[in-house]
């Protein structure tokens, strides 16, 4: 059972790193959104042209704390009764 502990911590862990690392790097989580936005944007095989087409999509970082802990949970105990 130790590395059921050890996937959630590591899934915290990572979940907080990056909440943290948007936090103190506002700019870079600002450009990353551009990237995403503008390769989502762009019809395939055409130009990158200009991004006037933008949404912005809040995430709720709480319930994707929460969600990656169950999943975490839940993918863990399957894996574990599958060998038992």
């Amino acid at each position: 059972m130790p590395w059921l502990v050890v996937s959630i911590v590591l899934s915290v862990a990572l979940t907080l790193a990056l909440n943290v690392w948007v936090r103190l790097f506002p700019r870079a989580a600002q450009r990353a959104e551009r990237r995403v936005v503008d390769l989502s944007s762009r019809p395939p095989g055409g130009p990158s042209g200009s991004s006037d087409r933008r949404v912005r999509v809040w995430a709720p970082w709480r319930a994707m704390l929460v969600a990656s802990l169950l999943l975490t949970i839940v993918l863990n105990l399957v894996l574990w009764l599958a060998r038992a």
